[in-house]
């Protein structure tokens, strides 16, 4: 009797330590894109672990992610658009703040920091005869950063992230946040599904391409941590051993 008393006690509180953790701390995958109004985008993945303020481990009250899972380095993005010429290209070296969310809609600022080179004439992979590098950490932040090279100028206004809809201009884009079998109440379990998105203007003194509209994707996909994997199973061996305890 006692054996069994020890196993289910094993398995309980094994299920319950894992409920706490994922209470207070998530794991995440996901992607960090900028899309412009062309069909170019420049994105990169990444993983990490979420500090989460949820219900029962379910609906998000804020969400605090940590710097630098989202990173790249020198990545060149070609533009092909007619539209937007004289822009040919951006080069950007990127990364992402420590970011904070809450509300309803979920919503908050994260930072994007680093530079981004605006080629114009020519493609970033040729010598253009002018290059702008634009510092870009008012995106999902708010605020304006301007650059001005010779007789071009470049400028860039940002504003906070958010799980409801981004606009710039006539352009829209619509984060959301779910859960499995897209329950909205329940994000923060495992297979949870959040994006959050913020507007880029970004204007220039150069022909067509006075004003370019994008927008800033940020797609999490929640998933179990390696300690709540343990743990669960551990609740299973337990719960298993005392059906077996308890056979004839």
């Amino acid at each position: 009797m006692r054996k069994r008393l020890s196993i289910l006690a094993l398995g309980l509180l094994a299920f319950g330590a894992a409920g706490q953790a994922r209470a207070g701390t998530v794991a995440f995958s996901g992607s960090l894109a900028v899309q412009f109004a062309t069909p170019d985008t420049i994105a990169v993945t990444g993983s990490g672990i979420a500090t989460v303020d949820a219900a029962s481990g379910a609906h998000i009250g804020s969400l605090d992610l940590p710097a630098s899972p989202f990173s790249l380095q020198g990545v060149v993005l070609p533009f092909t658009d007619p539209a937007v010429a004289p822009i040919k290209g951006v080069q950007a070296t990127l990364h992402n703040a420590a970011g904070h969310f809450s509300g309803s809609p979920l919503g908050g600022t994260m930072a994007i920091n680093g530079v981004t080179k605006v080629c114009l004439f020519k493609a970033c992979t040729g010598s253009p005869p002018a290059n702008i590098s634009v510092p870009v950490d008012v995106v999902g932040v708010g605020g304006t950063a301007a650059v001005t090279t010779g007789l071009v100028s470049v400028t860039v206004v940002g504003a906070p992230w958010t799980a409801g809809t981004a606009a710039v201009g006539t352009l829209t884009q619509h984060g959301f946040s779910h859960g499995p079998a897209s329950a909205t109440s329940s994000t923060a379990v495992n297979s949870g599904a959040l994006r959050l998105v913020t507007p880029i203007f970004i204007s220039t003194s150069i022909g067509s391409a006075a004003v370019v509209g994008a927008f800033g994707l940020l797609d999490l996909h929640f998933v179990p941590e390696p300690a709540t994997v343990l743990l669960v199973g551990a609740g299973v061996a337990g719960l298993v051993m005392l059906g077996r305890a308890r056979r004839p």
